[in-house]
């Protein structure tokens, strides 16, 4: 039996993006993260410039009171608004965020989180994605909206 986190990412990544990441020695499932996105769990799922899925696991990233962590998710909805942004930018650009709104609605205990990124904005020198958090049930865990400037390498 296969897991759902065991397939293979759908990347709509350009091979020089992919290249360029392989040289650093970064999975393209987590290439977005880093070592942060690494120690989170962050797992891409889905990529391209209009729209991007991760997830991330309850487990290890739960504040003291056992509940997510609201930094963890704030880390998931920039990860994933980033890549869409990155994507967006197209090759020999990169985006940085700039602003990330978070609002949380509810808590999750345990199991996997999953966020998708949807381009709100694709503009030349700016993009604007709104990030959905939510549960393993489907709960709204938490919204967010994260504005990256785009940037010649």
């Amino acid at each position: 039996m296969t897991d759902a986190s065991d397939a293979a990412p759908v990347l709509k990544v350009p091979q020089e993006v992919l290249d360029h990441f392989a040289k650093l020695g970064v999975d393209p499932a987590t290439f977005s993260g880093g070592h942060l996105g690494e120690k989170l769990g962050i797992r891409i799922v889905e990529a391209s410039g209009d729209r991007v899925v991760g997830t991330m696991p309850v487990e290890g990233n739960q504040q003291p009171y056992g509940l997510l962590h609201g930094g963890a998710s704030a880390a998931l909805a920039e990860t994933l608004g980033s890549v869409g942004a990155m994507l967006h930018a197209g090759p020999g650009r990169y985006a940085v965020g700039v602003d990330l709104n978070a609002t949380h609605h509810r808590s999750a205990t345990s199991g996997l989180v999953t966020g998708v990124a949807t381009a709100a904005f694709k503009g030349r020198t700016a993009a604007t994605y709104e990030i959905a958090i939510t549960d393993d049930t489907g709960r709204r865990i938490t919204s967010c909206r994260l504005t990256c400037m785009l940037r010649d390498l």
